[in-house]
């Protein structure tokens, strides 16, 4: 796993970078497989037989088996591979990402109508009263 990850000071933040990418592989792609019907209805049949078939760890396993979307994403699970386990169950994104944030599906979509988010608390590290928004230097992009 590469170290010098500057953007890892994000908090309450998990970036999904190419290190994620490979320790959520199995994760992600058992999601992707939900994407054919054959799939899903043999996930609901028997869930726990249907993840043992991937090479998943326990704790992806449990995650997803408690739907505990925040912790597939720190197991390296990417959030739209992930909105097909909520697909396969009868639930949108908007209801998937307010059950993320400890909101209701009408709080979450409230805030998100009224501008999402607050900057603060979500600023990198040391941007703490920093009044100009971290830029790339320039000619970077």
């Amino acid at each position: 796993m590469a170290t010098d990850k500057p953007y890892l000071d994000i908090p309450g933040t998990t970036l999904f970078d190419a290190d994620m990418s490979r320790k959520g592989y199995a994760l992600n792609q058992f999601c992707m497989s939900l994407m054919k019907a054959e799939n899903r209805l043999r996930f609901k049949a028997g869930e726990r037989a249907y993840l043992d078939e991937w090479p998943m760890t326990e704790a992806q396993k449990a995650a997803v088996l408690a739907r505990d979307l925040n912790e597939c994403i720190r197991l390296g699970g990417n959030i739209y591979f992930l909105a097909k386990i909520g697909s396969t169950d009868g639930r949108s994104f908007q209801q998937m990402a307010g059950s993320m944030t400890g909101m209701t599906e009408q709080e979450y979509r409230d805030m998100m109508i009224a501008g999402g988010r607050s900057i603060e608390g979500n600023r990198r590290l040391g941007e703490e009263g920093d009044a100009q928004p971290h830029r790339q230097p320039q000619g970077k992009k």
